[in-house]
């Protein structure tokens, strides 16, 4: 089990751990019935606080951040020089907890995405846990929530009896869900991005070996060209250029120069 502890990438800390030491944090506060927000940090997730200081603030008061892309798992190398066996992939972290929760019988929640891919997602995760306990789904209604609506959500995930949650409404807004709800609800929200939809089988998953090389961006770019080209294109090239500056320390990136929300966002 490895957990070196938090290093900054540009600005927003990174968990420095490999999938045991994930898991097993998550399970110890599901146990406890503990607030902890995690995520899974690809290149995208990073640059979301890098641009924008009040999201900054946000993700550096998670518990656990991972390092869900192989160029963030080099970064952590090229710059504080952790070495780390693999990334921590967010579909890949999601599995390993259902499994611990199948294992411990520890109730699970997902919420975000269509009712067509929860219905899909809780079906295929049943057949792979037999004994997963679900708790409850709810999907996502693609906007931002009334102060009712949300307090309505959260009352449902505590009463179902759940120990842990995912979330799978996108990046940034599943990030500020986490952030806003992970004391309400004394539990890990785990915000795990595509996850949902991969599971479902309605994204397909780029190859083992355009994923070990940081290439699953250009996998995804070619399938999803029209919604990810400025994702992947302009983001991706400001992700090396400004860790060049961090190498070279020509330009420091602080993680304390976030500002807190001034109020609740609510996204669902």
């Amino acid at each position: 089990m490895i957990d070196y502890g938090k290093y900054s990438i540009l600005g927003v800390r990174i968990d420095a751990v490999d999938y045991e030491a994930a898991v097993e944090k998550i399970v110890w506060a599901a146990r406890d019935s503990r607030p902890m927000a995690v995520s899974a940090m690809c290149v995208h997730v990073v640059m979301t606080g890098v641009l924008d200081r009040v999201h900054r603030f946000r993700l550096n008061e998670f518990e656990m951040s991972t390092p869900d892309g192989q160029p963030v798992r080099w970064a952590l190398r090229w710059l504080h020089g952790v070495r780390l066996p693999n990334r921590v992939y967010g579909p890949e972290l999601m599995l390993k907890v259902c499994q611990r929760a199948a294992d411990e019988q520890l109730p699970v929640f997902f919420f975000g995405g269509t009712a067509e891919t929860l219905a899909a997602l809780t079906e295929n995760l049943s057949s792979r846990f037999p004994r997963l306990p679900i708790a409850g789904t709810r999907c996502s209604k693609f906007r931002r929530l009334s102060p009712d609506e949300s307090q309505e959500t959260i009352a449902a995930i505590r009463g179902s009896g759940a120990a842990i949650t995912f979330v799978g409404l996108g990046c940034p807004r599943q990030e500020v869900w986490a952030f806003e709800h992970r004391s309400a609800l004394s539990m890990p929200v785990v915000a795990v991005g595509g996850a949902f939809n991969i599971h479902a089988k309605q994204v397909p998953q780029a190859p083992h070996f355009l994923q070990d090389h940081g290439l699953e961006w250009a996998y995804r770019l070619s399938h999803e060209p029209g919604r990810l080209w400025k994702r992947y294109l302009l983001l991706n090239p400001l992700y090396l250029a400004c860790l060049l500056l961090q190498a070279t320390g020509l330009k420091r990136f602080d993680p304390n120069s976030g500002f807190p929300p001034s109020e609740e966002v609510s996204y669902g």
